[in-house]
């Protein structure tokens, strides 16, 4: 299968995952300098094409010093304990109320057969422990040395409270998982324009952290957001994108929240939603198929929904 890495500036490079058989979805990164830095797996499915990445970087599994998990959701990080078997020199950097799951990742699996129902190993594959003794936490604002620069890590939380952005102040460049939004590209969507549009499923989607962790990346100055969900932003739009959304998003369900509603017609709202917005930046819809994004709408109601109910119930 032809890959797609792509070099981005010093020694990062961009390659897909191809989550779920699926161009444009889930992108990974790889730092290629005197340390050998992979900043998210993707699930299981995903590690034939990060051994691909790698040979076509001439590089293997054994060269990998650090694996860094955003968070821990299935798309991100459900590939860590396949990856640990090949790759047992490596460090798996994660946020702190991530790494018990991480290395037991039991109530993982559970939590997303919530979500996922019966599709869980279909669509992410087997979900494999990391032994504890390979998993680093990564404390807010710690800093570690990959030889040529230095890579700092933030508590960023709003789409997961277990979600950590990573920054590399020599690059400009700041990995931002699905905090700072998700980038739908072309190669996804085949729509004729790429949409940066917030995520907010469950269970830990909260509208103030998220502004909390903009501000927060906002004040390192990036250049570019570098979303797991696809590739590099400029991060100016990347931040205003997020923001508009999760306003809109948590305006959204005050309004058509009631105690019996179901999460389709939350999801309805949504794409109502996202049909008027995409009008408003000047893009002609009329033919447009949303069909891609109907898991993302699925699971961004579900969250709302999540979010909405927990505020009702701690106003």
């Amino acid at each position: 299968m032809q890959q797609t890495v792509r070099h981005m500036t010093d020694n990062w490079h961009l390659f897909d995952l191809l989550e779920q058989g699926k161009v444009g979805l889930s992108s990974g990164y790889l730092y290629t300098g005197p340390k050998k830095v992979l900043v998210d797996t993707g699930s299981a499915l995903c590690h034939e094409h990060i051994v691909q990445a790698l040979n076509e970087l001439g590089l293997a599994l054994t060269d990998l010093d650090y694996v860094i998990l955003t968070h821990l959701h299935l798309d991100h990080a459900g590939g860590a304990g396949v990856l640990a078997k090949h790759a047992p020199q490596a460090q798996f950097l994660c946020q702190k109320r991530a790494a018990r799951h991480l290395i037991d990742p039991t109530r993982l699996i559970v939590g997303a057969g919530t979500v996922y129902g019966d599709d869980v190993e279909r669509l992410f594959g087997e979900i494999l422990p990391v032994p504890e003794k390979r998993v680093r936490v990564m404390a807010d604002g710690e800093k570690l040395d990959i030889g040529d620069r230095v890579l700092q890590f933030y508590d960023t939380p709003g789409h997961a409270k277990h979600h950590l952005s990573v920054w590399d102040a020599q690059s400009r460049l700041v990995f931002t998982g699905d905090t700072i939004g998700i980038r739908y590209v072309k190669e996804y969507t085949n729509w004729d324009f790429e949409l940066v549009f917030p995520s907010t499923s469950p269970t830990d989607f909260d509208p103030e952290a998220v502004h909390y962790s903009v501000t927060k990346i906002k004040e390192l100055d990036p250049h570019m957001v570098c979303h797991t969900h696809f590739g590099p932003s400029l991060a100016s739009d990347a931040f205003a994108a997020t923001l508009f959304g999760v306003d809109a998003l948590a305006t959204l369900i005050k309004r058509v929240y009631r105690p019996d509603i179901a999460w389709t017609e939350v999801a309805d709202e949504i794409r109502l939603h996202l049909q008027a917005h995409i009008r408003t930046l000047g893009h002609n819809i009329e033919t447009l198929d949303a069909g891609p994004l109907d898991l993302d709408i699925e699971l961004n109601a579900k969250g709302l929904l999540h979010y909405e109910q927990k505020r009702q119930t701690n106003p």
